[in-house]
């Protein structure tokens, strides 16, 4: 007898161009299998799609490399058959009495024909939806069976005009699949469009009653002490006759690791009719004050495991299902100040600040690894938003998931964008996909996969554009919410009378928007109001005519990734860097190599509005030093963005969704780290500018401001500001008096006035520090470097020379192949003789920091490891089983007194035969990029997972620092 459950078919995958086998599926499957990866089989990656087959098996360059995507036949010139390709696996599944056995494709692109022990099932068109067949019968008694899946291309899938554009020629809107694949002004061609199966194969055993798509709906009552949870599914009796059940529901919470509380244990007794497919709704389980889920930066992400099983009279356990689910209520309304749509989770109003997310990988070379290191990655940015863009996925449920762990609320758009549906050059066909019932079937099937993650936030019919009238009605009633979720204000006092359980609705909990700049979001009319996507000069995010709208969906800027990554990622040719050329104006135009242009950079200026910011740090001499200098700019650009709109929280803006966070592929424009997981220097400055509780200089009117997004007020704290100049000395200070600052308020503190004072320095440092008057403790630090109007800071070219001693304490932990590394800088040169608190103050553990921040001689224990598993509080902890013996004391030579500026970590292997890119990715810091004044310590703290039998080096790296150094 089979095990009841669910097993994943991701393994022994062969595949073969359709038109280079001979045999029909039926043989395939009978007399005639393929018996291993010989011509013309190979070794397949299920899931995932047929570029990505032949790329595992070296038939086709590295679309992502250079402009070796230029050479892989495009499926318009190709025709689809080139892209039809035969899948085949055996896998073994023998059952006994009354099981069942379903086979289940969570998502292909674009149909397929199905062939098992000889027996054909079609798989109907639609890239985003489930598909489930009832294989029992056709399974082979001995237990060993053989799987054939011929799988078709989109039906449309277009043509790439010579002049490029979004979504090339539309044709592929006229299917309801991914939109990005004809290319965009951030994205080449994907040559087969995506053709796979792309998703998790699986079978599923079960007994005579299977259970489908649990819906779970909280509501909560009396200020969110009263809790109700409800639950509704659906129940399949495969069986010829009436069965009596036992469905059970269980609630627990995790304790601590391994150890669980069963909150909630209630069995209910049914009977089925044979063949019958019915709902049935749990009576409301009643929960007293339970923990909540929270966004990130707002308290802990609090997840209970919910259980399902059911149990048949004279056969026992026939299915089971849990999922996590989080205790939460969303509402959104558009706010009367602003225009721009006020987001609340848990009646706390929350600050959006997030960005655009397309897809992880442009092959749909998918991995719960990659979606964890990714989410975690906007979590360690300090962001609460991610918006899935209508030309990109309906996320699976993993991304999902670890949207839940990490707090990231989610937009999600249905498969419509502007370009593809109504706009661009052709004027696309405006009324959608040309299938529309197929269209709202994959959208219903969606929404019943996604609908119990607490992160999911609103729905929303497409990217600058609406859904055909049609499709848009359907959505709206699909999609409208009961109404215990109808209100604005909160919670009631008592529970409503309603004629349904709020858990038979589709959904009922989220809103839905028709379009991206709808209602609430851009000028809310659907104009083209979002952007810009250049670069700005960072004053700009803060003056009052820079946008206009209360929120804003889409805004965009530069992204040029590490030196190390275009060597990696380009050949020779590809490292050089773009021209610059000084116009009558005085502007700056740049002129990308053809690599760089094919790979989307954006350039540094905008000649008329922004002067080149890298060559304000002087002409670049090599791709280093313009990658250097770029990742200054990255970082400015960035924290200039979300302070200035920070800056006018609640008065101007309820949020920003930057275009866009990350590339899936090797981009180069609009990104806080690359396709290889390493970051930016404006991964940094974002996670600077978006903390909880932030200290900031307004760059419009020099005004100190402090942020408190948190729902506590906070007293008895103040802000310290030393201005620090190139020869190391402190020319102006200041602490303020005691402050107190409000809840969700940003509060301007005091004017930074040394820009007005006598003979200030053309280009000098800037420190600011949030700290509690009581004991010293900073609560938010922040650095700048600043020019005086209307300069630059080539000064710092020279800068580059100073000898800044240092001196770095590590302490490494290790357990299997992964690494925690706990450092210490010290900027050892000597301070003025200045009267201060820069000293006194001590960094604490502030609320985004992601492990301890322990003096590292009192670590020669056993370190309990805080792993930042479950948003900024929630904490996993556990003791790493080697640690090195030790502390690592590294010093820097230095006689020069002065700041030890822009330094960052990286971490490489000690192999010597790895020739090229040395670097260990991906690699999570708690801070990167920093700057040190004189006598100053910062802690920083670096986790990965090192190669097998590989031993990693952590160096470091300073803009007065160029050498670089091993620190451990």
């Amino acid at each position: 007898m089979a095990a009841i459950g669910k097993t994943k078919l991701d393994s022994g995958w062969l595949a073969a161009r359709s038109t280079e086998v001979s045999l029909t599926g039926i043989q395939l499957t009978t007399t005639h299998p393929p018996t291993g990866a010989s011509l013309p089989w190979m070794e397949a990656a299920v899931p995932g799609t047929v570029l990505g087959t032949l790329l595992k098996n070296n038939l086709i360059p590295d679309p992502f490399y250079g402009l070796e995507n230029e050479t892989i036949m495009d499926i318009a010139d190709s025709g689809r058959e080139h892209y039809t390709f035969w899948f085949f696996t055996k896998f073994q599944c023998k059952v006994t009495g009354n099981q069942h056995v379903d086979l289940n494709f969570r998502a292909i692109n674009y149909s397929a024909e199905v062939y098992l022990n000889g027996h054909k099932k079609i798989l109907p068109k639609g890239m985003f939806r489930r598909h489930s067949l009832d294989v029992t019968d056709i399974l082979h008694p001995d237990g060993q069976n053989l799987l054939a899946v011929l799988l078709h291309p989109p039906d449309h899938p277009g043509r790439i005009p010579l002049k490029g554009g979004q979504g090339g020629d539309h044709e592929i809107a006229k299917d309801i699949a991914a939109q990005y694949v004809e290319g965009w002004d951030w994205m080449t061609p994907i040559r087969d469009r995506n053709t796979g199966i792309w998703d998790e194969v699986s079978i599923s055993v079960t007994g005579p009653v299977k259970i489908v798509d649990p819906h779970l709906v909280s509501s909560f009552f009396d200020d969110y002490k009263r809790v109700y949870l409800h639950t509704t599914t659906e129940l399949e009796n495969k069986s010829a006759w009436v069965t009596e059940c036992s469905l059970t529901i269980q609630v627990a919470t995790e304790l601590e690791e391994g150890v669980c509380l069963v909150e909630h244990l209630q069995t209910q007794h049914l009977s089925i009719p044979p063949g019958a497919n019915v709902q049935y709704t749990f009576p409301q389980l009643f929960f007293y004050k339970p923990n909540l889920w929270w966004p990130n930066g707002m308290g802990k992400q609090s997840l209970y495991n919910v259980g399902i099983t059911i149990d048949v009279k004279g056969y026992g356990e026939s299915d089971s299902w849990s999922h996590p689910f989080g205790f939460r209520k969303i509402e959104s309304h558009i706010d009367d100040a602003t225009g721009g749509r006020l987001f609340k989770v848990n009646g706390q109003p929350v600050f959006i600040r997030g960005g655009n997310w397309i897809l992880s990988d442009g092959l749909l070379r998918l991995s719960k690894w990659r979606y964890k290191t990714d989410i975690k990655f906007h979590a360690d940015m300090n962001f609460n938003m991610i918006r899935c863009w209508g030309g990109g996925l309906a996320e699976r449920p993993e991304f999902y998931h670890y949207c839940d762990i990490y707090g990231l609320l989610v937009w999600q758009e249905f498969w419509i964008t502007g370009d593809c549906d109504g706009r661009g050059d052709p004027v696309s066909n405006p009324d959608g996909p040309l299938d529309h019932d197929l269209f709202l079937l994959c959208a219903r099937d969606t929404i019943k996969l996604l609908r119990n993650h607490p992160s999911l936030a609103l729905w929303v019919g497409g990217n600058e554009q609406t859904p055909p009238d049609d499709i848009n009605t359907a959505l709206k009633n699909d999609l409208k919410l009961h109404p215990f979720f109808q209100g604005l204000n909160g919670t009631s006092n008592s529970c409503l009378t309603t004629p349904s359980d709020p858990s038979l609705y589709l959904d009922g909990t989220r809103i839905y928007v028709q379009g991206s700049m709808w209602d609430g979001f851009a000028n809310g009319k659907g104009d083209f109001t979002d952007g810009p996507y250049e670069i700005q000069n960072p004053e700009n995010f803060f003056k009052d005519n820079f946008y206009k709208y209360g929120f804003n969906p889409e805004v965009g800027s530069v992204g040029i990734p590490v030196a190390a990554t275009i060597r990696a990622t380009m050949p020779p040719e590809g490292w050089q860097v773009p021209l610059l050329k000084k116009l009558s104006n005085g502007y700056i135009e740049e002129t990308p190599n053809p690599i760089w242009e094919y790979h989307k950079y954006i350039p540094y200026s905008k000649p008329g509005f922004v002067h080149d910011q890298i060559e304000l740090y002087g002409a670049p001499k090599d791709l280093d030093d313009f990658c250097e200098k770029a990742q200054l700019v990255n970082y400015v650009q960035y924290r200039a963005l979300l302070e200035g709109w920070t800056s006018r929280m609640w008065t101007k803006y309820t949020g920003v969704l930057i275009w866009k966070t990350q590339n899936p592929w090797t981009g180069l424009r609009g990104q806080f780290y690359d396709h290889l997981h390493d970051q930016t220097a404006g991964f940094y400055g974002c996670r600077c500018a978006a903390e909880p509780v932030h200290v900031q200089l307004n760059l419009a009117t020099y005004i100190i401001e402090a942020v408190n997004t948190t729902a506590y007020d906070l007293s008895n704290v103040a802000v310290e500001v030393s201005v620090w100049d190139l020869e190391g000395t402190c020319p102006y200070y200041k602490v303020t008096e005691k402050l107190s600052l409000p809840a969700k308020r940003t509060v301007p503190v005091i004017e930074m006035k040394y820009p007005k004072s006598k003979n200030p320095k053309p280009v000098y440092f800037l420190l600011l520090k949030l700290f509690n008057v009581s004991d010293y403790s900073i609560i938010s630090r922040n650095f700048y470097w600043l020019h005086l109007p209307g300069g630059d800071y080539k000064l710092l070219e020279s800068y580059r020379t100073k000898k800044i001693p240092l001196k770095i304490t590590s302490k490494v932990f290790i357990e299997g192949s992964t690494y925690e590394v706990q450092m210490h800088v010290q900027n050892t040169s000597k301070s003025p003789n200045l009267k201060s608190l820069i000293h006194k103050n001590k960094h604490i553990e502030s609320q985004n920091n992601t492990n301890n921040d322990e003096d590292l001689k009192d670590t020669t224990r056993c370190l309990t490891k805080k792993e930042h598993e479950g948003g900024l509080l929630r904490r996993v902890y556990r003791c790493f089983s080697r640690v090195d013996d030790g502390l690592n004391i590294t010093e820097t030579n230095g006689t020069d007194t002065g700041v030890a500026f822009f330094f960052h970590f990286s971490v490489h292997t000690t192999n010597t035969d790895k020739k090229g890119d040395t670097r260990i990715l991906p690699v999570h810091y708690s801070d990167n990029y920093f700057s040190l004044v004189p006598e100053e310590t910062m802690h920083i703290n670096i986790a990965f997972d090192a190669p097998p039998n590989e031993t990693p080096r952590v160096t470091l790296h300073g803009w007065n620092h160029q050498a670089g150094h091993t620190v451990c």
